[in-house]
This record gives C-alpha cells, structure tokens and sequence, in this order.
C-alpha cells in the first residue's frame, strides 16, 4: 500500500488491484453534496472524472442557495456544501461548516436567454434591455435564486416592476431555461451557467454592465461528515478544473 495525495494535505491509501495494474482507493466513500443549481452543469461534467480518479460516489441535490441555507440551519445531514460565498460565510460562523474548509470555486454574472428560433434581443445597454423586457410576453426567473432577487430588484429600479410582474413566469427555483425549451415562456432570466445548462434554448448574453451582479459559488466541508477527506478531495479536484468552469460560463476562481 502506497500514499495517494489529492489536493493539498488530503492522503489515502491505495491498493494495487492484482494483474491488472490499475490503482483503485481502499476506502471508497459516498458523498452527499447540496449545491446551488448555479454550478449545475459543471458538477455533471467533474463529478465523473472525480469518481474515475478516486473511486469516491458523488451525490448531488440541487436548489437554491437561500433554500439549502434553511435546509441546513433545518438540521439537513451532507457532507459538503457549494453555496454563495456569503452563505458559506454564514455557516462557517454558526459552525455547520468546518472552519478553514471554504474554498471559492467560480464565479458568474446573470445572463438572458430565449426561446429558439426568436431573434435575439439587443440588450447591450440599460435602455435597449428594458425595451427588450417590454418586448417580451412572458419572463421566467426564480422566486429564491440570487439571479432572480437581484432580476426582481433591477426591473423595480427600471420603474416597470408591474409590467414584468404581470407576465412573470416564477418558480421557486430550478433552471428557468426550461421553460423556455417546454413553451412556457419566452425570455428567462438567471445566472448564466445555468441558462447554458439548458439545451435547445439560445443564450442571448449578460446583463448590462451597469445591472450586473456577480455571484461568487464556495464549497465547504458541512460539520458532523464521517467523509471530510473524500469531501475535502472534492472541492480540491473542482479548483483543479479550470478549463470545464470557463468552457460552461463561469470564472474559476
């Protein structure tokens, strides 16, 4: 048996598998992480190659940031957590999650999409934006996601809160994108990985600059895990994929 280091300080053991050459972990572990949808299309694309590399099982549960915050306060059992970084924070002072284990994994801006075969609205400036929201006939975006808070607060700012509202599509969380691709409306709004996680849907762009809010998504280890190493190892193998978070929309961090 040799030592396996993944990331900075995380070791394990390995076994040489006989004949075949192939090195496998000898304690495999399942690991349970509640994750903002935000990340959602890079976690499917890492988390197989983090289960090829160690021999760990990934599960994931999706939703809200704010939602999974109450889930945890709740008393909701994981090993890890990729939140906001200010939900992070917060945990980390009310001891659900382990000190020193938040780490900043990417961050990304909110973005606008629409049904296929629309043309794309120009939304490169503020004016331009708030014709294409009037424009529109329906927008989708979320109740308790950051995208759709931050979208609510832009459009009352803009002065045309009752008319977005009044054709709103808003579900509690989830990938707006899709009710793009199902017909259920025509433009939606949210954190621009996640418009991209849709299929069969056309990325517009970002918000413009002046509207813009950036989301900074952390993982960190939840305390009372009998698996902190394999969690752990986790968020150290995300850091390591910077290519996949720029290739789905978001910046490495």
């Amino acid at each position: 048996m040799k030592p396996y280091t993944i990331g900075a300080g995380l070791t394990f053991g390995l076994l040489l598998a006989a004949g075949t050459g192939h090195e496998t972990l000898a304690h495999a572990a399942d690991v349970k992480v509640l994750s903002s949808n935000g990340i959602h299309s890079v976690m499917d694309e890492i988390v197989p190659k983090f289960e090829r590399s160690t021999g760990h099982k990934v599960s994931v549960d999706y939703d809200t940031a704010n939602a999974l915050l109450g889930r945890i306060k709740a008393g909701e059992q994981a090993d890890m957590a990729i939140l906001t970084q200010p939900v992070i924070d917060e945990l980390i002072k009310q001891g659900k999650v382990v000190a020193g284990s938040g780490k900043l994994l990417g961050s990304s801006g909110v973005g606008v999409a629409v049904q296929a075969g629309l043309p794309k609205p120009d939304i490169g400036s503020v004016e331009a934006f708030k014709r294409a929201l009037l424009a529109a006939k329906s927008i989708a975006f979320t109740k308790t996601g950051a995208s759709g808070i931050h979208f609510a607060k832009v459009v009352e700012n803009l002065g045309i809160a009752k008319q977005v509202n009044a054709k709103a599509k808003v579900p509690a969380g989830g990938l707006v994108g899709e009710l793009l691709a199902s017909g259920e409306a025509e433009m939606a709004i949210q954190q621009v990985p996640e418009l991209m996680a849709v299929p069969g849907i056309q990325f517009v762009g970002p918000l413009p600059k002046e509207l813009q809010i950036t989301t900074v998504l952390s993982g960190g280890v939840l305390t009372g895990t009998r698996q902190a190493e394999a969690a752990g190892a986790l968020i150290d193998f995300l850091k390591s994929q910077e290519a996949v978070f720029k290739a789905k929309g978001m910046d490495p961090l």
